[in-house]
């Protein structure tokens, strides 16, 4: 029997949840539903059954982000496949059929989008089971979920008479509601669920058959990716010269290969925070809430809160409070926040494209607070890890020690801080920062200067391949 081989798909394409800024921290990196986030829970929920490391396809400026959170969860080191540029679900999928292909091997790749809630993870992998001896003899297997209601949010799939494995016989694009209420009655339809099981060799065949100009694109941009570690980097030009489109729409409604096994294993793809609600477990007065949360005469409510949020007085509200921005909405009204980010855009506001806590390769920095010519950063390093040998032409930076010990480099001289310790950077000075413990090291960093932008840094030595940025 061919190995399991998982393909995470964390793009950040589709519904976000992020309730204002959603581009740097799609769902998937939040733990939503449980303490785990939700990239964490999909490569769980697979592990037992995989038979080989995951390959993950992700954008760019989330590269530090799943490598990170994979790295928490315990997971094996994943290949990160980069996307410079979005092209949908075929392109990124045939680029993780060609990695899982680069060494010989030709496993059977379990495809799935790493921002979904799957209740039953038994019964998950029970059908993923189920579904090997079809992917194994060509086909392209995909994923029904058994409707639970006339749902216009999804797309339908209708499939032959019969139990287990089936033929499909056509995609339906999301319907109105009467249309959806008569598929339920006449039966034999399911919910698309995203999720795929097939030969990775089979895919790019099928591929090639409907779509040889996407195929040829992205064989170019894997051909001449660079390796940077665990990274992948597609050639941007050649990936831009791909197709954009969907494997639905490239391949599955195409190929008469294609099969589905319906299954009941408690999915939601939370493609709203009002979803949230539906899946998550709710108090006796109908609530769900995640932190720090009190509510007060308060029903059918979903809180996320980083902070004490109170609740007094309200139905059917959601209400998110982040570092970055707070959401206040009818639950039923809830999608309407696009035109929020429609505004946040339109006036160039910085939330509409960045997050407070940016991720590195050596850990994080979360901006805390900024002004007039200063600025203050709480600044992580992972134990083992350092920041390149730099300098900066336009500010200084103090250094207080929180916890962990650091190891500074400052021109000739190189020295060790303990928490409640402090140093000075000033204008020009080489400096390294490395955490040279075994737990992690926080700080606090006070920046000041008359410029403060990322740009204004010159790198003389970094293990992670960087000149700037």
């Amino acid at each position: 029997m061919a190995k399991l081989q998982p393909v995470l798909l964390s793009g950040g394409s589709g519904t976000r949840l992020w309730p204002l800024s959603r581009e740097m921290y799609p769902k998937q990196f939040l733990p939503l539903a449980g303490e785990d986030t939700m990239l964490q829970a999909t490569w769980q929920r697979v592990a037992p059954i995989a038979g080989a490391a995951p390959i993950v396809v992700a954008n760019e400026e989330h590269r530090f982000l799943v490598a990170e959170q994979l790295r928490q969860v315990g997971a094996p080191t994943p290949a990160i496949v980069l996307e410079p540029i979005g092209r949908n679900t075929a392109p990124a999928i045939a680029a993780a059929a060609l990695q899982a292909t680069a060494g010989g091997d030709d496993p059977l790749l379990v495809v799935l989008p790493s921002d979904h809630v799957v209740r039953d993870a038994d019964a998950f992998r029970a059908a993923v089971g189920e579904a090997m001896e079809a992917a194994e003899q060509g086909a392209l297997v995909t994923f029904g979920i058994h409707p639970t209601g006339p749902e216009t949010g999804f797309g339908y799939i209708q499939s032959t008479a019969g139990e287990g494995v089936r033929k499909v016989l056509r995609f339906v694009e999301k319907p109105g509601e009467q249309t959806a209420r008569g598929y339920l009655a006449e039966g034999g339809y399911s919910w698309n669920s995203g999720m795929f099981l097939f030969r990775a060799s089979r895919y790019l065949e099928e591929l090639g058959r409907f779509h040889p100009d996407m195929l040829a694109a992205v064989r170019q941009a894997f051909g001449k990716a660079r390796r940077d570690g665990d990274f992948i980097r597609l050639d941007k030009d050649a990936f831009a010269a791909s197709p954009s489109d969907s494997i639905d729409y490239a391949v599955m409604e195409k190929t008469d290969a294609a099969m589905v096994l319906p299954v009941d294993i408690g999915w939601n793809d939370v493609g709203s925070w009002s979803a949230l609600w539906d899946v998550a477990e709710r108090d006796a007065d109908g609530n769900a809430h995640l932190g720090d949360v009190i509510a007060v005469d308060t029903r059918n409510s979903y809180a996320y809160a980083r902070r004490l949020v109170a609740l007094v007085g309200v139905d059917d509200l959601v209400v998110v409070e982040t570092d970055d921005a707070v959401l206040v909405a009818r639950k039923d009204r809830v999608q309407e926040v696009k035109q929020v980010v429609a505004r946040l855009k339109a006036s160039q506001r910085s939330q509409a494209a960045l997050h407070r806590e940016v991720h590195r390769p050596w850990g994080s920095y979360d901006s805390v607070d900024a002004g007039d010519g200063f600025q203050v950063k709480r600044i992580k390093v992972k134990p083992g890890a350092a920041l390149s040998l730099q300098s900066h032409g336009r500010r200084a930076e103090h250094w207080i020690v929180v916890r962990g010990t650091a190891r500074v480099t400052r021109n000739n001289d190189m020295f060790e801080l303990h928490a409640n310790q402090s140093t000075y950077i000033p204008i020009g000075a080489k400096h390294r920062l490395e955490n040279p413990g075994k737990e992690m090291l926080e700080l606090i960093e006070v920046q000041s200067g008359d410029y403060l932008g990322e740009d204004d840094i010159v790198r003389y030595e970094d293990v992670y391949g960087r000149t700037a940025g």
